[in-house]
């Protein structure tokens, strides 16, 4: 008996492909739009987040045009039958791996910082706050804050694991959902999220770290998450 490939496609890749195929098929011409995110959910036996992020891959791929309050929209039928999605990892996926990973770091940096360490943690805190005030991007001085707390553990390795999942963030999944959802707003959030991190890993207590770290990640996962219409 031959091999068959293994299925290693994401759940949203899955139905984005599945949505694909209908429109190769001639269910939904270019031009129309496409059922509500509520209807696919329930139709296809997923949650809304995993049709956003099948919806967003289609729009990366040029299939469908997503018009905010209106919904989505045939734009043209693929080149060619199971052509790969190729638009990058889930941020669903991205923050959990983050929430797992970065909550165990952010425990094992309170119990190992030195206070250069947390000098240099606060300083990227500082950094993002004074890039926020002066209209400026503060994304580098957020990386430097978590790579830093990486750092504080005492392991190297450490921080290329941060620093890899940071990336995933720049690709056309995440920054194409994040423009979407406007998480730009979220600097309220996130200034208090950092800082909740900042004052457990300067209290040395490893718990605290973590549902710190756990929170301010959890929150951005429900914006990008959350149930407003495309």
């Amino acid at each position: 008996m031959p091999f068959q490939p293994v299925e290693s496609q994401r759940l949203y890749e899955r139905v984005a492909h599945q949505i694909g195929d209908l429109i190769r098929a001639g269910e939904f011409a270019p031009g129309d739009r496409l059922p509500a995110e509520r209807d696919l959910a329930k139709t296809l036996g997923v949650s809304r987040p995993v049709v956003r992020e099948a919806m967003i891959a289609l729009e990366v791929t040029g299939l469908v045009e997503v018009r905010t309050g209106s919904g989505a929209y045939v734009r043209a039928k693929p080149p060619a039958p199971g052509a790969p999605l190729d638009a990058g990892a889930s941020p669903s996926d991205v923050l959990n791996a983050r929430m797992l990973i970065e909550g165990e770091i952010a425990a094992l940096a309170a119990t190992n910082a030195q206070g250069p360490d947390l000098a240099r943690i606060a300083g990227a805190f500082d950094e993002m706050i004074e890039a926020h005030a002066q209209a400026r991007s503060w994304a580098g001085a957020d990386l430097a804050f978590h790579a830093g707390v990486a750092a504080a553990t005492g392991n190297a390795a450490l921080i290329g694991v941060v620093e890899r999942l940071w990336q995933e963030q720049y690709g056309p999944m995440f920054a194409l959902l994040s423009q979407r959802v406007n998480l730009v707003e979220n600097w309220p959030a996130t200034l208090a999220g950092h800082r909740a991190i900042l004052a457990g890993l300067r209290s040395r207590e490893p718990a605290a770290a973590r549902r710190a770290m756990h929170a301010h990640l959890a929150q951005v996962l429900e914006v990008m998450t959350s149930d407003a219409e495309s």
